[in-house]
């Protein structure tokens, strides 16, 4: 079983330029970006076009051309995975919107990672999106909670490294970002 301390090192290695530490550290996180990747499908539909296995595999091939990337630790690549797991299924959303004219968006469950209400029980990717843009422009450490937290899976603890932050900042970040998300969200 391979330790944090080991992925960080496998990471800092790849970072460096080093394909064997990225071909050892492959296995090692499969796993973990399947359960990112599950995530961030939970709300779609039955019968997606793109499912969790597809996202990692899309996610996968756009980490692998990243060149030179100062890896911190486990969570900062995590954190990174799931952004672009966030962008391709964005991505997708706005393509298929376009071509059926807003009908058929992707959909997105946010009561499980934000504890809205159950009549709130899903929000368009889309929407949310623009949301998370709107609130980066506003406050853009509370932008990044939202996505560590709901996109990438990342605990308190785990997002108030990344940021380098307090867990307690990072509990008011999400407390405070959940509530204008809502707000705005249930506007639309």
């Amino acid at each position: 079983m391979s330790t944090p301390a080991n992925l960080t090192q496998l990471l800092v290695s790849w970072g460096a330029g080093d394909q064997a530490a990225l071909d050892a550290l492959t296995p090692l996180v499969h796993d973990e970006l399947h359960r990112v990747a599950a995530r961030c499908m939970a709300g779609e539909r039955p019968g997606h076009i793109l499912q969790a296995t597809a996202l990692i595999n899309e996610a996968y091939l756009r980490l692998i051309d990243w060149k030179d990337v100062q890896w911190q630790n486990r969570a900062h690549f995590f954190a990174v995975a799931a952004q672009i797991m966030r962008r391709v299924l964005v991505d997708l959303a706005r393509t298929r919107d376009r071509a059926k004219r807003g009908q058929g968006q992707l959909h997105v469950s946010l009561s499980e990672a934000t504890d809205v209400p159950a009549a709130q029980n899903s929000v368009d990717l889309v929407a949310l999106d623009d949301a998370l843009k709107t609130l980066e422009g506003l406050n853009a450490r509370q932008s990044r909670v939202v996505e560590l937290r709901f996109f990438g899976g990342l605990s308190l603890d785990e997002v108030a490294h990344v940021l380098d932050v307090s867990v307690g900042t990072v509990r008011r970040d999400w407390s405070l970002a959940q509530a204008w998300l809502f707000r705005e969200l249930s506007r639309a």
